[in-house]
């Protein structure tokens, strides 16, 4: 008897798991929650719209059907017809500013000497400190030694010692040594049916191709038609770099379409477009090389005869950095001995006191310094004055 009650129990218990197993997998599913309509969606619009009904986009709208609705235009922004092209600065405005930031640059090489001249005894080691002074503003040694003796000689003669009289002898002295009687003309006239043709070279990293841009800002200033010349190929933004500057002042830049072209061929381009369209100055940008680096010079030698094919080359403009002091004498004399430089452009020479450089790179070259360049601004390059050189440094 208790067997079989044992087994009537088992038996029951069995089949009520079985149950409780069907009953969880038949389990009805959850219905889902209704969730909140999207900011400015009328609810229970969770994904299609009703005709004629307002609607804001939500979020994952991009991936709907796009909705139909005004857009504006390029018209309704107002934007300018073709690029802005700038007006640049005028010469004369940007020769006074230049003065004053040479000035203040400078001042410590006029202010100095003054100071030595005026002591109330000019001995040995006095003299010793005034050469001192003109050789550490990179003056040079034979323009120091000749402004010194000239001094010299006339404060002796003289017995002076009032600080007008002095700044007046070394003002005379420091003129005469940078040379107020050299043509610093730039050759910027056309030549009867050709334009005149500038071309500019110099070692890597002295700013050649910004002076050609800010030459053209210059020449666009005086209202002359420039072309430019992108013949620095190496390096691959130069080109662009041209362009851009010419596209502020409205001037074309004649470039090559593959980077490493023949940059003898880019210029020859450039003269041919020049002449073509009778502008005034093509202004060639070449690449920047180091003066010891033979195969690269013969590379500018042969631009400039390729060029020469149209006609002369009127002006070739050496750019030196100011900083580099006489290191730029080296590179200056190997530079002319294969183009033949007809004049300097000197750049940073706001960042330096040795304006002596001037004097130092004319003596060594017979060759004019012709442009400045006093800071990083665009119209931050101005036509060489000796006298308001020579006097920016005493002021």
């Amino acid at each position: 008897m208790e067997t079989v009650e044992y087994v009537i129990g088992l038996i029951a218990v069995i089949a009520l798991a079985g149950v409780g197993a069907l009953v969880g997998f038949v389990r009805p599913r959850r219905r889902r929650r209704n969730l909140p309509p999207r900011p400015g969606q009328q609810a229970g619009l969770p994904g299609d719209r009703r005709d004629g009904e307002e609607h804001l986009p939500g979020v994952g709208d991009d991936a709907e059907v796009p909705r139909d609705s005004a857009t504006r235009t390029v018209e309704d922004v107002g934007l300018p017809d073709g690029p802005v092209v700038e007006r640049p600065a005028p010469v004369l405005g940007r020769l006074v500013r230049l003065r004053e930031r040479l000035a203040r640059s400078n001042s410590a090489l006029g202010q100095g000497l003054l100071a030595l001249l005026s002591r109330d005894t000019l001995d040995e080691a006095t003299w010793e400190e005034v050469e001192d002074t003109l050789l550490l503003a990179d003056l040079g040694v034979d323009p120091t030694t000749r402004i010194v003796d000239a001094l010299r000689e006339r404060v002796k003669v003289l017995g002076t010692r009032d600080p007008a009289h002095l700044r007046e002898l070394l003002r005379e002295e420091l003129l005469t040594a940078v040379g107020p009687g050299m043509d610093r003309t730039l050759a910027t006239q056309r030549q009867g049916e050709r334009p005149a043709v500038v071309m500019v070279v110099g070692v890597n990293g002295t700013g050649k191709t910004t002076t050609v841009g800010k030459l053209a800002r210059l020449l666009v200033a005086q209202d002359k038609d420039v072309v430019l010349g992108a013949a620095d190929t190496f390096r691959a933004a130069a080109a662009e770099q041209l362009a851009t500057w010419g596209d502020r002042v409205g001037v074309p830049t004649v470039r090559s379409d593959r980077d490493g072209a023949d940059p003898a061929a880019v210029a020859f381009d450039a003269v041919k477009q020049g002449t073509e369209a009778e502008v005034d100055v093509v202004l060639i940008d070449t690449a920047g090389r180091l003066q010891n680096k033979v195969g690269l010079m013969d590379e500018l030698g042969k631009v400039k005869r390729v060029v020469e094919r149209h006609g002369p080359v009127d002006e070739v403009l050496l750019v030196l950095d100011a900083t580099t002091g006489q290191n730029g004498l080296r590179q200056a004399a190997v530079f002319s001995e294969v183009v033949d430089v007809t004049g300097i452009v000197l750049t940073k020479l706001d960042g330096t006191a040795k304006g002596g450089i001037v004097v130092a790179v004319q003596q060594s070259l017979g060759v004019p310094v012709k442009l400045i360049g006093l800071g990083e601004g665009a119209d931050d390059l101005a036509p060489f004055e000796p006298e308001a050189f020579v006097d920016a440094l005493l002021s």
